[in-house]
C-alpha cells in the first residue's frame, strides 16, 4: 500500500502506510472496546445480579461520554499538537480499559465504561482529523477505507475472539487482551506518527466553537452524520437477540454472524474506498442507501430459518449497511476546512456517538418481548425507522453538496494503488483501470487523435 508521497509543512516525508496502519489499529482497539460489550450482556448480568435494562447502561454511557467528551474537545482540539492529541487520549483511553478489567462491582464497572468513552470517543475523532490532515482529497477515500476497515475487522477477530477469551477465562479476559493490544499500538504510535502542529486558530476557544458550530457547511455535516448513524444504530443492537429469538439461531453460533459479516466487509472495503475516489460521492451514497434498504427490510423480517440462510441475510445488511459510511464520512472531511478539522471532528464524533445512543433508545422503545414466544415484537417496525433515515441520509447528502460541491466530486488519482486489505480486490480493479486506459489509447490512435 503506497500513496502519493506526502510531507509535513516543515518539509519531513510522512510514512504513509505505517501512519495509516497505527490509525487503523487506533480504531480497531476503540471499537472492539465498545463492541465487546454486546456478546458479553448474559454473563455481565450474572455475575452482577443486574437487569436487562441496568446492561443497557453499561453500553449507553460509553456512547454518551463521549459525545459530551467530543464537544468539550472542540474548544482545544485545533489548539494542540495532533500527535500528542492522540496519544494522551489513547493512554487514557487503555487505563480505562485496564479498570473495566479489575473492576468489582456493577458501578465501578460502569464509571470505567464511561471513562472508556470519554477517552475513546475523542481519540477516534483526532485519528480522523490527521488522516484529513496527511492524505490529500483525491486519495482520502482510500485512507478512509483502511481505517475505516477496523470496524469488520473487529467483527472478524474481536468479537470471536472474546466469546471464547470469555468462555475460558471468565469475562476479565477481553479486557486485559485489549490493554495489551493497546499497549503496543502506544508504543508504535510513540515511534511512527508524525508530529503535526496545531493550527492556530485566530479566535479564542470560545470563538472556534462558535466558528465551528454555527458554520452553514458545518450544521450540514451534523445533520447528515446523524441520519447516517440512525440508519444503522437503531438496527445493530438488535440483530444478535433477534437472530437467537426470531431466526432461531442457536447462542453458540453467534460468532459466524459477526465472523462472516466482517470478512466479507473487511474485503469489499477498499474497493468502496476507491469508487469514493472515483465517483461522484452522493451517487454512491444514494447507491449504497438503496441496496441496504432492502437488507435491512430482509433481516428485520426473517422469520424463523436455518443458519445458512441467517448468515447470508446478516452478512449482505453488514455490508451494504457500512458501505454507505465510506463516501459519506469521506465526503464530510473534504467539506471541512483544515483550520476547524480537529474541533470539528471532535464535534462531529459527538454528534455521531449521541446519535447512536438516541436511535438504540428509539429501537428500544419499538421492540418488545413475547413473553409466551420469547420472540421481539416490533423488529419491524425498527427496519421502517431505519429505511426512513437511510433516504433522509441521500437527501442531506445532495443537501450538503449544493453548499459545498468539491466535497463530493471524484478525485483524479494518478498515484501508485492502495495495497493492503483487500489487496486481491485493488488488483483487479487496478488490471480494469488499466485495460480502460489501453482501450482509450486504442481509440484515439484509431481516430488519428494525438
Amino acid at each position: 500500500m503506497s500513496f502519493t508521497p506526502a510531507t509535513l509543512p516543515n518539509g519531513k516525508p510522512i510514512n504513509e502506510r505505517l501512519t495509516l496502519f497505527v490509525l487503523a489499529a487506533v480504531q480497531f482497539t476503540h471499537i472492539l472496546d465498545f463492541m465487546i460489550m454486546q456478546p458479553l450482556g448474559s454473563r455481565l448480568m450474572a455475575v452482577f445480579s443486574i437487569t436487562p435494562g441496568q446492561f443497557t447502561r453499561l453500553v449507553a454511557v460509553y456512547g454518551l461520554a463521549a459525545a459530551v467528551s467530543g464537544f468539550l474537545a472542540g474548544f482545544v482540539l485545533d489548539r494542540v499538537n495532533r500527535k500528542h492529541a492522540l496519544l494522551t487520549l489513547y493512554g487514557g483511553f487503555a487505563l480505562s480499559t485496564l479498570c473495566c478489567a479489575l473492576a468489582p462491582t456493577y458501578w465501578a464497572l460502569l464509571a470505567a465504561r464511561c471513562a472508556a468513552g470519554a477517552f475513546g470517543g475523542v481519540a477516534s475523532s483526532v485519528v480522523v482529523a490527521m488522516v484529513g490532515d496527511i492524505i490529500p482529497p483525491e486519495q482520502r477515500g482510500r485512507a478512509m477505507a483502511i481505517v475505516g476497515a477496523a470496524f469488520p475487522l473487529a467483527s472478524i477477530m474481536g468479537i470471536p475472539l472474546g466469546l471464547k477469551l470469555t468462555g475460558a477465562f471468565e469475562w476479565h479476559a477481553p479486557f486485559f487482551m485489549l490493554v495489551g493490544m493497546s499497549a503496543i499500538v502506544f508504543g508504535v504510535g510513540v515511534k511512527t506518527l508524525p508530529s503535526i502542529q496545531a493550527f492556530a486558530p485566530a479566535s479564542n476557544p470560545w470563538g472556534q466553537m462558535r466558528d465551528i458550530v454555527t458554520h452553514p457547511v458545518h450544521r450540514r455535516c451534523f445533520v447528515l452524520t446523524i441520519a447516517l448513524v440512525f440508519g444503522g444504530a437503531s438496527v445493530i443492537p438488535l440483530m444478535a437477540p433477534a437472530m437467537v429469538a426470531n431466526a432461531g439461531i442457536p447462542e453458540d453460533d453467534l460468532f459466524l454472524i459477526y465472523l462472516c459479516g466482517g470478512a466479507v466487509t473487511f474485503m469489499t472495503t477498499p474497493l468502496i474506498g476507491r469508487w469514493t475516489d472515483r465517483c461522484d460521492k452522493v451517487r454512491l451514497i444514494g447507491v449504497f442507501s438503496a441496496i441496504a434498504i432492502c437488507a435491512v427490510v430482509l433481516l428485520t423480517n426473517l422469520p424463523r430459518v436455518s443458519l445458512v440462510p441467517a448468515l447470508m441475510a446478516a452478512t449482505f445488511f453488514t455490508t451494504t449497511m457500512s458501505s454507505r459510511f465510506g463516501p459519506t464520512m469521506a465526503m464530510i472531511a473534504n467539506a471541512v476546512e483544515a483550520r476547524y478539522r480537529g474541533g470539528f471532528m471532535s464535534v462531529n464524533a459527538a454528534v455521531q456517538q449521541a446519535g447512536g445512543g438516541l436511535a438504540t433508545m428509539c429501537a428500544g422503545l419499538l421492540v418488545s418481548s413475547d413473553p409466551e414466544t420469547g420472540r421481539l415484537v416490533g423488529y419491524s417496525y425498527v427496519g421502517i425507522m431505519s429505511v426512513f433515515f437511510m433516504g433522509v441520509t441521500y437527501l442531506l447528502a445532495r443537501r450538503l453538496a449544493s453548499a459545498a460541491p468539491w466535497a463530493a466530486r471524484p478525485g483524479q488519482h494518478k498515484g501508485p494503488v492502495v495495497m493492503g486489505a483487500g489487496t486481491l480486490l485493488n488488483r483487479l480493479a487496478s488490471a480494469a483501470d488499466a485495460r480502460s486506459a489501453a482501450n482509450n489509447q486504442n481509440a484515439d490512435d484509431a481516430g488519428g487523435r494525438p
